[in-house]
């Protein structure tokens, strides 16, 4: 985040000659979010009543983005700004820090339980299976938990979880808009019976099998997506790892979980090599499961939403678990 100071000198020439914004005094609600769920939930819940703005690029990063002057100057004159308030966007607390928001803001892992991330059997970073010569494991190894290591922000991948948000969102545009809060409330709440109706469908899927395993060849931000249907699952890295070359030993110890499944999985934008090795290894398949933490350009032009993208998860789960 070195460039963010430099950038906030930039914002008077910015407001000046730079591309176009939206103006100060706008009659409609401007809402800025971080995240593509979050302007999800914030288009469900806003209807026509609000332009909302996704601040991520397009097929960007979160964990590496670095915000713009105009994105500066968007988070500063916006009437409610939306983010998730973890590691991933620890960027948003500079630039909180460095302007005077006009607006409020809303933390996705302020509007639901948080659940402690944690490296598991076999993760590199964790402590089971990660050195050849290793002879003896402890009790975490044997129950296939590792050490805690912070508190999990991909809060949104579980249905139930995105329901609460979407009527957080609500409840936060009816303080700023109460002449059409009843329009705010009943958008969320309507949106979010279609997220309670996903949520009935993936429970009844997983119900239906007497294994609910799952190897990742990737990164692992589905934790909340994991308890809510009490899967079991492998990964090579924890959901926040900025790691990309997994040891020997992890992905042996994957490939040796991965024989016998269906696919071997990987997550959205990932260039899916590690997954690709596994499954070769494993005789298998390699399958996508879309975290919805970010979409492409063509999705969002597409009008893609977190619901349509979950849906496109349950029929993948449907063809390889």
């Amino acid at each position: 985040m070195k460039r963010i100071f430099p950038l906030l000198c930039a914002l008077l020439l910015l407001a000046a000659c730079g591309p176009a914004l939206p103006p100060e005094n706008s009659d409609r609600l401007q809402i800025v979010a971080a995240v593509f769920p979050a302007y999800d939930f914030a288009r469900a819940a806003a209807g026509e009543l609000a332009d909302v703005t996704l601040l991520l690029p397009p097929g960007a990063e979160s964990h590496s983005y670095e915000p713009t002057p105009a994105d500066i100057l968007r988070v500063q004159r916006c009437d409610l700004f939306l983010y998730l308030g973890g590691e991933s966007d620890a960027w948003v607390d500079t630039i909180l820090s460095a302007i005077e928001p006009q607006g409020e803001a809303l933390r996705m892992i302020d509007c639901v339980e948080l659940l402690e991330e944690e490296t598991v059997e076999g993760m590199q970073g964790g402590h089971g299976h990660q050195e050849e010569d290793h002879q003896e494991e402890d009790h975490q190894d044997h129950d296939g938990l590792g050490e805690v290591v912070g508190m999990d922000e991909h809060v949104w991948t579980a249905p139930r979880n995105a329901a609460a948000i979407t009527r957080s969102v609500a409840e936060r545009l009816e303080t700023l808009d109460p002449e059409n809060g009843e329009t705010y409330r009943a958008n969320a709440g309507a949106y979010a019976r279609e997220l309670e109706a996903l949520d009935r469908d993936f429970a009844a899927f997983f119900d239906t099998l007497p294994d609910r395993t799952m190897v990742f060849g990737d990164r692992f931000p589905l934790l909340y997506f994991a308890e809510a249907y009490d899967l079991d699952y492998y990964a090579a890295f924890p959901g926040c790892g900025a790691q990309t070359e997994p040891s020997a030993a992890t992905v042996a110890f994957l490939t040796e979980k991965a024989r016998g499944e269906r696919a071997v999985w990987y997550i959205e934008f990932s260039n899916h090599l590690v997954a690709d090795s596994i499954a070769e290894a494993a005789g298998t398949e390699t399958a996508l499961f879309h975290t919805c933490h970010n979409v492409s350009r063509a999705d969002l032009e597409a009008g893609v939403t977190y619901v349509s993208l979950m849906r496109a998860n349950l029929e993948t789960l449907e063809r390889y678990l």
